[in-house]
């Protein structure tokens, strides 16, 4: 296991567990195409959507802080599991301490141990998964418009809002043309910068909250195209205020194109978007945002 992959990766572990067995990470690199698997879908990288939200104080309980690093790094990790080991050096704790946290986690169903001595995660976080859908998804409010957005654009479809002081994927629906982009999961974050929804949400914000999450969320690049400068990130959401729409043309995965556009208002505001493949987006872009308008104008009615 890469100790540096692990420490910039750490997931939600219920988001990972709510993707499902064919929403495994691609294996190429966010600066080439996606690839196109058997059920027409254009994938990502998956362990880069997620992210561990920064701790805002010091926590009260050391022990349980550490445990909770050590269910995201094993939760993140795309192999066989983890040694305690790899698990040590990555937190920068005694590996005896690794082991008391691991056998406590493993008792509680967490967590197993493999044949080979590795940590993998445990079937008692079903339950855990399970909840967080349940009680992120708020279908009756949102999942509506995600899934007229899909049904009408053929296109995948989804609202992403705040949450905390995060920009969180809400609700999610796959497109139905032969080849379309994945879902994005649930509880999915990070990368706002480089996301049509996130550079919207961003753009709603005033100058404190701005600020405010770009000190917890560096512009790192996805693509050639991302946006890694706060004097260009400021230019666009200006340019998203006056218009009212964003766009991320290839900026967070070469291959798909995404566009966003204001959902509701006020504090529970959120971004109602579609992603598509740039081909074809590029050939309808002024078709899906007149739709997408459209969908928004009768939940306003």
């Amino acid at each position: 296991m890469s100790t540096a992959v692990a420490a910039r990766n750490l997931p939600d572990i219920a988001a990972i567990l709510l993707g499902g067995s064919d929403r495994l990470p691609s294996e190429v690199s966010s600066e080439q195409v996606m690839p196109i698997r058997a059920t027409g879908e254009l994938h990502s990288n998956e362990l880069d959507t997620y992210a561990v939200l920064p701790r805002t104080e010091k926590p009260r309980v050391q022990s349980v802080a550490r445990a909770i690093e050590i269910l995201q790094l094993v939760a993140a990790d795309p192999g066989q599991g983890v040694a305690a080991k790899d698990l040590a050096n990555v937190l920068g704790i005694p590996r005896q301490v690794v082991y008391h946290l691991a056998h406590t986690l493993v008792a509680a169903g967490m967590l197993r141990k493999t044949a080979g001595s590795r940590y993998v995660l445990g079937l008692g976080l079903a339950t855990i998964a399970q909840g967080f859908k349940r009680q992120l998804a708020c279908f009756d409010s949102l999942g509506q418009y995600v899934t007229e957005a899909a049904a009408i654009t053929g296109e995948t479809a989804y609202v992403g809002a705040w949450i905390d002081g995060e920009i969180v994927a809400r609700a999610t629906a796959r497109g139905s043309l032969p080849v379309h982009a994945a879902e994005v999961s649930l509880g999915t974050t990070g990368h706002a910068h480089a996301r049509a929804s996130g550079k919207l949400l961003l753009a709603m914000r005033n100058e404190d909250e701005l600020e405010a999450y770009l000190s917890r969320h560096p512009m790192v690049p996805r693509t050639a195209n991302t946006i890694t400068t706060t004097k260009a990130l400021r230019r666009e959401l200006d340019t998203i205020r006056r218009t009212n729409v964003s766009i991320d043309r290839e900026e967070y995965t070469i291959g798909l194109t995404c566009m966003a556009i204001p959902l509701g208002s006020g504090p529970t505001q959120g971004a109602l978007g579609i992603s598509a493949p740039t081909s074809r987006f590029k050939e309808n872009e002024a078709r899906y945002l007149a739709l997408l308008r459209e969908i928004v104008s009768r939940a306003r009615a």
